[in-house]
């Protein structure tokens, strides 16, 4: 049997960086988990244990941390682009470079206070090789979001284990999971990514939805209706079900008041919306 190397790579993952920015008594702080992956001419440390061509992982982290003080931190897309760039013009082994980073954010408590804000985590992927191409794919991860009503759940397929009741009214929640593929690398994040967030809230509060895909085809129509700059997004959708309660054991009715609030098992709605004329994504969603 004759056998060979496959697609490999390796990086530091979950390095964890914050970086405080003191103007006076005002400070400002950036939260984040950074992780690196390079990818190349990796044969002999596969096939042999020659590390020549391995940059240490230890290395990698350490420019994370080094770039953060010499460069500062920005916009998370502009900060993963220059890593990758290093990266891959740090050494002849190196041909790919993947950077991927989550922000979380702060909300200000007073100069040089802050809270914790419980809300989504933003995100990035870029990808940045040796031949100059380069792909940036923002998004956000655990934005909950719940409508009370305008949602209904009908005219499903039934087989012989089917027990689930039709309903015309119902409590539709999800944590979203959301990227969008930038068609350059010229976009200003910060507006773009505020855009895009705005355009999946409205298009989840906006949609009275006949089911769960409906509402994630419409939010990521939405996104690219109003963002020229975005050519592709991904969604992840689980429904967080929610169950009326069965109040008649206490001489109670429930007129959709009280509800059982299920974390698992959950329905989980994947799905992408692109543009007609999107470039190729190549290595963007790898």
């Amino acid at each position: 049997m004759t056998v060979k190397l496959g697609p490999n790579r390796y990086g530091k993952a979950g390095v964890r960086l914050v970086r405080v920015v003191r103007e006076g008594p005002v400070h400002h702080l950036k939260d984040l988990n950074v992780s690196t992956a390079l990818s190349g001419d990796m044969e002999a440390v596969h096939l042999t244990g020659d590390n020549a061509a391995v940059l240490p992982t230890d290395s990698q982290k350490n420019t994370v941390h080094a770039f953060a003080r010499k460069h500062g931190v920005g916009e998370i897309e502009e900060f993963a682009l220059l890593l990758a760039r290093h990266f891959v013009g740090a050494g002849r082994a190196v041909h790919h470079a993947r950077v991927e980073i989550e922000e979380y954010a702060w909300r200000r408590g007073g100069p040089h206070s802050f809270v914790r804000d419980g809300g989504e985590v933003r995100t990035c992927v870029v990808h940045h090789d040796r031949d100059g191409r380069t792909t940036v794919v923002s998004g956000l991860k655990d934005l909950v979001l719940l409508n009370t009503t305008g949602s209904e759940f009908h005219g499903f397929a039934v087989d012989e284990y089917t027990t689930l009741q039709p309903t015309t009214d119902r409590i539709l929640a999800t944590a979203v999971t959301a990227r969008w593929r930038h068609s350059g690398e010229s976009a200003d994040h910060a507006a773009s990514y505020e855009r895009a967030r705005g355009c999946l809230l409205e298009a989840f509060a906006g949609t009275h939805s006949l089911s769960l895909q409906q509402t994630l085809y419409a939010m990521g129509e939405r996104v690219l209706t109003s963002c020229p700059e975005l050519c592709e997004v991904r969604l992840a959708l689980p429904n967080r079900h929610h169950f009326l309660v069965d109040l008649s054991p206490f001489g109670l009715d429930n007129d959709n008041e009280v509800y059982h609030a299920a974390d698992r098992p959950y329905g989980l709605i994947e799905g992408g919306v692109l543009r007609e004329d999107a470039p190729d994504a190549g290595f963007a969603w790898e």
